[in-house]
């Protein structure tokens, strides 16, 4: 098998519909197989996979695992060289596939991450696909607001690499999980998603614990995937007319992305920076969750 692609789907059905078109139509020269894991959608997901795409292999579950358990469901069933992490929200185009496995056949095995282009439904770039590692300082100048000023500088926008070109291959800190080609082997080692995190920031973690095993991870534009982002969460203004997300779910995605950002510095960076800075950045954690969720209430 050459690609295993694990696709975790909550209420999206019209999306991963137009995702798994893709995958059929855009995989015909690949040893491929597709898992999709169904985390008790209530749009009739499991019973539309089941009758119109008998290839895949579907997990159901009884509950909400989440992005990680679920993810971690599919792993441990893939045989594939090569793990997609692929968003149902998510629709390929016609080398994505094949692209992304000569890419990573011709590369060093140390490579054990790539991405290729992450393209917003208005042609612009998910900036989430290419990310430097969320410390402390690129965090604040990312959320003050500095990084739009100094656009090419580094040191003030490379929270999400803006001082790097879009149309150039370089390595970077993570990935979005919206797409993640990686290694299975090199997966297999530095193990499976961290299930401590529900819906956010297991993608950053994995890269991390990635990057600390001596593994590269490569953001390569030769090719691109389309990604409508935020349909499943419903918090994205681009993507609101695609979601079906209820009030209560945005409020529980919003406070769960930012209790990830306070596990991902807990885990990671609690013991490299001085009380004082670990007191500022927990405490602008929480600052930060109750604007956005204001905002939900207006």
């Amino acid at each position: 098998m050459d690609i295993s692609i694990i696709i975790v789907s909550y209420n999206t059905k019209e999306l991963l519909e137009e995702c798994l078109d893709s995958i059929s139509t855009y995989s015909k020269n690949i040893k491929c197989e597709t898992f999709v894991v169904d985390n008790d959608s209530h749009d009739n997901t499991a019973e539309f996979v089941k009758k119109n795409y008998p290839w895949v292999k579907l997990i159901e579950s009884s509950k909400n695992l989440g992005f990680s358990k679920a993810n971690n469901l599919a792993l441990k069933k893939a045989s594939g060289k090569y793990v997609l992490i692929l968003n149902p929200d998510t629709k390929l185009t016609p080398d994505t596939l094949s692209s992304m496995k000569k890419f990573m056949d011709s590369s060093a095995t140390d490579i054990g991450i790539a991405t290729c282009r992450v393209e917003l439904a208005n042609g612009q770039l998910d900036k989430d696909c290419r990310r430097l590692f969320p410390t402390p300082q690129l965090a604040f100048t990312h959320f003050s607001g500095l990084s739009k000023l100094f656009k090419k500088s580094a040191f003030f926008n490379g929270y999400y690499c803006g001082h790097l070109k879009e149309d150039e291959q370089h390595e970077i800190d993570a990935c979005v999980g919206a797409f993640m080609f990686i290694r299975k082997n090199l997966l297999d080692k530095v193990g499976f998603f961290d299930e401590d995190y529900f819906f956010y920031g297991e993608d950053l973690d994995l890269c991390y614990r990635f990057k600390n095993a001596g593994y590269k991870i490569v953001y390569t534009p030769i090719t691109k995937i389309v990604h409508y982002k935020g349909a499943s969460s419903g918090i994205k203004s681009h993507s609101k007319h695609l979601s079906k997300a209820s009030r209560e779910s945005k409020i529980k995605v919003l406070n769960e992305s930012t209790r990830a950002m306070s596990l991902f510095y807990k885990k990671h960076y609690m013991d490299k920076y001085p009380k004082l800075i670990t007191y500022t950045v927990l405490a602008s954690i929480k600052f930060i969750n109750t604007v956005r969720l204001l905002k939900v209430q207006l």
